[in-house]
């Protein structure tokens, strides 16, 4: 690409960057993905991944006669984005977030900045996998490790939800080998996953602790002064000094997690600690320790 190419057209760059991280971490890329995503027709959807590999990144996308799509090529070099996982994540928040319509906009942004730490390194060959068997309802067999068995152990899974928790991803799936489902960290693969031809045996309506639906309640951390508690409640939109999340069990430590509150280890300084769980019971699972150690099950 010649440096008077750019910049790319807006609408268009988004486009790109839509064709280039559907195909990494999905696999297969059709004109349909363009054609729902920007209202557009099937012709020019299929201009748009041409002039990609044309002007772009030429050999980047292979046409597959079998998946009816294009897949990545072994030599796939992003172009329009940085091959990260967070722009897969962006791409699905921002499908949610646009499905409410807005009528009109006429927003004037200062000089803003977003503070990015570092995130855990998923290949996009896992992602794949994961993403295949998931959709499908196929098993997936796969190696992995955790800080409890460090020795990578194989396994047939059978997912049924891929979830993102802030700066992780995991998959929740029944694990063969334990007969039970768990949580799996998508980091801890440590080669690339493979989705079989079976079907899975095991969906998501037969795992209890993702079905059950809890409402935890938060309270701003007791041993702060009252002045000091009333500005935590506000931080929130606490209402009597309370605020309640609905969440399914299964994602429960996930939700505490991001809120600073752990199940065993009370910070000795309430100013770092600020919140609380009002009703650890509410989790089902037994002790505080039980319940944390069995519900992050596999990333532990």
């Amino acid at each position: 690409m010649k440096k008077t190419d750019w910049p790319i057209r807006w609408d268009l760059l988004l486009r790109y960057r839509l064709i280039e991280t559907i195909a990494l971490w999905e696999g297969r890329l059709t004109t349909n993905h363009i054609c729902h995503s920007f209202g557009i027709g099937r012709q020019q959807a299929s201009k748009d991944i041409n002039t990609y590999l044309r002007e772009l990144a030429p050999g980047n996308l292979v046409y597959d006669r079998h998946l009816k799509g294009y897949v990545p090529a072994d030599r796939f070099r992003p172009v329009v984005t940085r091959g990260v996982v967070n722009e897969y994540l962006d791409l699905l928040a921002r499908q949610q977030n646009l499905s409410t319509t807005f009528e009109s906009l006429n927003i004037g942004l200062p000089d803003s900045t977003v503070v990015q730490g570092p995130n855990r390194v998923i290949a996009p060959e896992t992602m794949r996998a994961v993403v295949t068997a998931t959709r499908q309802g196929r098993q997936l067999r796969a190696s992995y490790a955790s800080l409890s068995r460090p020795e990578a152990v194989e396994s047939i899974l059978e997912p049924h939800t891929l979830v993102c928790a802030g700066d992780s991803w995991h998959l929740r799936a029944w694990c063969d080998s334990n007969r039970e489902f768990r949580d799996f960290a998508l980091s801890r693969f440590r080669t690339s996953p493979e989705a079989l031809r079976q079907r899975a045996r095991h969906n998501r309506d037969q795992d209890e602790h993702w079905n059950r639906e809890v409402t935890l309640v938060v309270t701003p951390d007791q041993r702060l002064t009252q002045a000091q508690q009333e500005i935590i409640a506000r931080d929130y939109g606490m209402e009597q000094g309370r605020l309640e999340v609905a969440t399914r069990a299964a994602l429960a430590p996930y939700v505490l997690s991001r809120l600073g509150i752990t199940f065993d280890n009370q910070h000795p300084d309430p100013l770092v600690q600020q919140l609380e769980l009002a009703n650890p019971d509410q989790l089902g699972f037994g002790s505080k320790r039980e319940q944390a150690l069995k519900a992050v099950a596999g990333l532990s």
